[in-house]
This record gives C-alpha cells, sequence and structure tokens, in this order.
C-alpha cells in the first residue's frame, strides 16, 4: 500500500525565523493529525537548519528544493547533495517546472542530480508535466512519456522508495485554468503505466506519484480519494500552517 505523501514547496520564501515559526507551527499541529501521511516541508537552503531544529521530535519531515549535479569543486552558487544530506534534508525536489522554464535545466541535468540524491541516501521528488498549450494540443500524454523516458530509464538505482514522482500541470498553475479530479487521476494512471513499461510493473505499482497542480485545502480530499493520486507537492497552500495543515487532513486512511 503506498503511503501518501503532503509535501511543502515553499519556493523563495520563509527566511530562517520566518521558516522555524511555520515549521513549528506545522509540527505542533500535526499532534493532533492521525498519521496517515508523510508529511514534508521544503524551505529554501538558508531555512534548512532553523525548519529541522523547530521540526526536531516531530513527524514533520524537511527537505530542499533542489541540488547540485555535482558533490564538491569550483561551482559557485551551488549545494550539493551530500551537503543537504548532513543538514538533515530527507528529501530533495529536482525538476519542478521552474527549474526547466526559467532556469534552463535539461533532462541530463535532472539525472545527474537524482543520482546525486541517492548516493547522498536522500529520496528524490521529480517533477513533470506540461504546459497550457501542450494541453490544449492534446499532448500532454506525448509530454509525459518524453520527460519520463528521458530520465527514469538512465538513472542508476531507482526504487520506490527512493524515488517519487510529482505531475505537475503547468497549464493549471496560475492561469486561471482548472485540472478536475478526474483529469488528475486519468493522467496520473497513465504515467503509472508509462513507469512500470520503463522499469518494471512492481515498481510502478509501488511508487508514488504526487499531483503538483495547486491542490488546495478545497479540492484535496477528492484528489486524494482517487486510486492513483499518492499525495500533493504543494506551493501557496504550504505558506500557512492550517491550509497547509487541513491538506494533511484531507489523506485517506489506509
Amino acid at each position: 500500500m503506498r503511503r501518501t505523501l503532503i509535501a511543502g514547496n515553499w519556493k523563495l520564501n520563509k527566511g530562517p525565523a520566518a521558516a522555524a515559526a511555520l515549521a513549528s507551527g506545522i509540527a505542533a499541529g500535526l499532534k493532533n493529525i492521525p498519521d496517515r501521511a508523510d508529511v514534508l516541508i521544503c524551505p529554501p537552503f538558508v531555512s534548512l537548519a532553523a525548519a529541522r531544529d523547530a521540526a526536531a521530535g516531530s513527524r514533520l519531515l524537511v527537505g530542499a528544493q533542489n541540488c547540485a549535479a555535482e558533490v564538491e569543486g569550483a561551482f559557485t552558487g551551488e549545494v550539493s547533495a551530500p551537503m543537504l544530506a548532513e543538514t538533515g534534508a530527507r528529501c530533495v525536489i529536482i525538476g519542478h517546472s521552474e527549474r526547466r522554464t526559467i532556469f534552463g535545466e535539461t533532462d541530463e541535468d535532472f539525472v545527474r542530480k537524482i543520482d546525486q540524491v541517492h548516493a547522498a541516501g536522500m529520496i528524490a521528488i521529480f517533477c513533470y508535466g506540461e504546459q497550457l498549450a501542450e494541453r490544449r494540443a492534446g499532448a500532454e500524454q506525448a509530454v509525459v512519456v518524453k520527460q519520463l523516458e528521458n530520465v527514469l530509464p538512465k538513472l542508476a538505482a531507482p526504487t520506490p522508495e527512493n524515488l517519487v514522482l510529482a505531475y505537475e500541470p503547468v497549464w493549471a498553475i496560475g492561469t486561471g485554468e482548472t485540472a478536475t479530479p478526474e483529469q488528475a487521476q486519468e493522467i496520473h494512471a497513465f504515467s503509472r503505466g508509462v513507469v512500470g513499461e520503463l522499469l518494471d510493473w512492481n515498481s510502478a505499482a509501488d511508487t508514488r506519484i504526487l499531483y503538483g497542480g495547486s491542490m488546495k485545502p478545497g479540492n484535496a480530499a477528492d484528489l486524494l480519494d482517487r486510486h492513483d493520486i499518492d499525495g500533493g507537492l504543494i506551493g501557496g497552500a504550504s505558506l500557512d500552517a492550517e491550509p497547509f495543515l487541513d491538506i494533511v487532513r484531507a489523506a485517506p486512511a489506509s
């Protein structure tokens, strides 16, 4: 049985003081919520230690939003996977749509970064998904296939334990368009089939696939109730404790 994962991506928000306060609020709130899901927050690099310390002793996990493709060397401004692991990070988000479109990262970058995350003993959350124009052109399945096949078979040692997928319908984030739970389930089920073909069916059945298309308290229960949606990669709704905790409360009983 795949365990639900609710992951908060704080993006470029929350310095150390604000991160500690928010992590403390989430950790306190989790004490009153049944343990039906893994709960993760991914603050900026500079806030990792503060969030980790605030979450100490709770079931709240802390992860990072990105990492370098190298372990060390003359790469000014980069942060390596072993460095992140040393801070106590448990997971690293790789391939977020903003890393693709704003920073120009490639499939080759994602393969190298995921392998670094795995080598450092952490879980990689690999993001994929289509843009609005691709959805309107009916090309969403082709995009999903291409993005997954350019990365998954090239990884050194992917397993359901060290790799989580996160489907991002980029067209449904900040565009006024809305993905229905039915649309989300359809593409998640399709994605699982692609994973089965690229890796194997046992891996596909056990791999968690998160939904990253503006999950909020109002739609979380309906989305999380779908068979192939194993959690959420949450943006804006993770920046305040109560909305984020409301999404955690929506996790179904196993």
